[in-house]
């Protein structure tokens, strides 16, 4: 019978039992799993994560026995399996948001003609929880579930600019990282931004997160501070800074009424 891990110590100085411990540890793994589109053998496992290769061989037998990985077994390499969707999905239908949301993303569409987006801040990134696409576009694989950096993005600008100057340094510790050329990558450009984002009522963004692709969005007012957003992604060379600026007119517009409708709902 192999050796039980032994207790560790918490910050408040009680013991963690081990069954903790492993719990933890496979939320980690599936965590490592969903930030990596590829498959994943157990030596890039414990590159990614540190576990003992022990620990990670009964981890991944009980995950994959649950249908939380699949295994490729000529290479003996894992990834996500059924379940994640299954408890993703029930996530989005257990949402009173949701509904309402997709009501908004589909008049933004049938008004602008673009792609709609509706996303939700998680830390330091945004979740995208639901997407319309334009009928004329070519892309065929969803969002929905994807994340992106919140200061490379107009939904992420947005939900920034509902925090004080203080609050998006305590949030934002790290290096911004730059996904495009044209990603704000400093401090003080990412203030300046929502402080504009503040005074005009809605975030914009050009090829910042994607090259080609120009987005505006707006904070969905039903929440102090916003958690959720809306945009609207463009294609960069068919838009011009009025037509965008149209575009962001009228999202401030639509959740605003959004926020109004979730409040009478008694959805907070």
């Amino acid at each position: 019978m192999p050796q039980q891990e032994a207790a560790v110590t918490v910050a408040n100085g009680a013991p963690e039992p081990a069954g903790v411990k492993s719990a933890r540890r496979a939320i980690d793994l599936i965590e490592t799993f969903a930030a990596n589109d590829v498959w994943l053998s157990l030596s890039d496992l414990h590159a990614r994560t540190g576990f003992p290769r022990s620990s990670l061989h009964g981890l991944l037998r009980t995950l994959l026995e649950a249908g939380w990985l699949e295994v490729d077994t000529n290479t003996a390499r894992y990834r996500l399996g059924v379940r994640a969707l299954i408890c993703g999905t029930a996530y989005l239908d257990r949402d009173p948001v949701v509904p309402y949301a997709t009501e908004a993303l589909e008049r933004i569409r049938e008004k602008t003609g673009y792609t709609a987006h509706f996303a939700r801040r998680e830390g330091t990134d945004v979740v995208y929880l639901e997407t319309r696409e334009s009928r004329h576009s070519t892309h065929l694989v969803s969002r929905v579930g994807r994340t992106l950096p919140t200061h490379a993005t107009a939904l992420g600008k947005a939900l920034l600019a509902e925090l004080t100057h203080d609050e998006i340094d305590g949030l934002l510790t790290g290096e911004l990282s730059a996904l495009t050329p044209n990603t704000i990558t400093t401090a003080d450009a990412l203030h300046a931004e929502c402080a504009k984002t503040r005074e005009r009522g809605y975030a914009s963004e050009i090829e910042e997160g994607s090259l080609g692709v120009r987005c505006v969005a707006a904070v969905i007012p039903y929440r102090i501070p916003g958690t959720d957003a809306i945009s609207c992604s463009m294609p960069v060379t068919e838009v011009t800074d009025a037509d965008a600026q149209r575009v962001g007119e009228l999202l401030a517009e639509i959740t605003a009424e959004l926020g109004q409708q979730l409040r009478r709902a008694g959805i907070r």
